[in-house]
């Protein structure tokens, strides 16, 4: 899988637990202290997250998206 590949999975899994807890794109950066854009971007798999603020994100939404053992 090449990062392309990734980030788009990681935006899919973000935007479907969003969805599930009733949030918008809007709603979810500003707990987790992003720009709105920025998340939206990070959804729809064009930009990378650092792993603080994807940790940040799986807190909030009370997912995990990928398990590390």
């Amino acid at each position: 899988m090449n990062s392309e590949e990734v980030k788009k999975k990681i935006g899919s899994k973000l935007k479907e637990a969003r969805e599930k807890a009733n949030l918008t794109q809007d709603q979810l950066a500003k707990k987790a202290g992003l720009s709105t854009n920025y998340y939206a971007c990070v959804e729809r798999g064009e930009e990378s997250i650092s792993n603080i603020r994807l940790a940040k994100l799986e807190e909030i939404l009370g997912i995990k998206i990928f398990n590390i053992k």
